[in-house]
């Protein structure tokens, strides 16, 4: 079952990482993944790869349409984890973590509490 290796490999980051209260999660509620951009939307020329979230160009252009599955997403999901390591793997997983929370990523709440000041 794909919902639960998610799970299971959330809790084993978890376990790594033991400041971060949810690493990456599946909204049950509205039933669907939440997408993985974090509003860091550069691309790395070399590797062709987001700086930010660590999706391919075909990847998000993959995550838009809207018959793709929530069991792709999750396997999505798990690969760009698996890119993503020290500042940029700590990084990714509070910012998505935010925007699980809070509906918007880090970014673009910080960007949008300094428009406010």
């Amino acid at each position: 079952n794909k919902l639960q290796q998610f799970f299971n490999f959330s809790i084993s980051i978890f376990e790594i990482i033991p400041h971060q209260n949810v690493i990456l999660q599946y909204n049950l509620k509205m039933d669907k993944v939440i997408s993985p951009c974090i509003s860091i939307c550069k691309t790395d020329p070399s590797t062709g790869l987001c700086y930010g979230c660590g999706r391919s160009i075909e990847e998000k252009s993959i995550w838009r349409q809207e018959n793709t599955s929530n069991e792709w997403k999750l396997d999505n999901l798990i690969l760009l984890k698996s890119r993503l390591t020290g500042w940029q793997l700590t990084s990714f997983e509070k910012s998505y973590e935010f925007k699980i929370k809070n509906g918007m990523s880090l970014i673009k709440y910080n960007l949008s509490k300094n428009e406010k000041n």
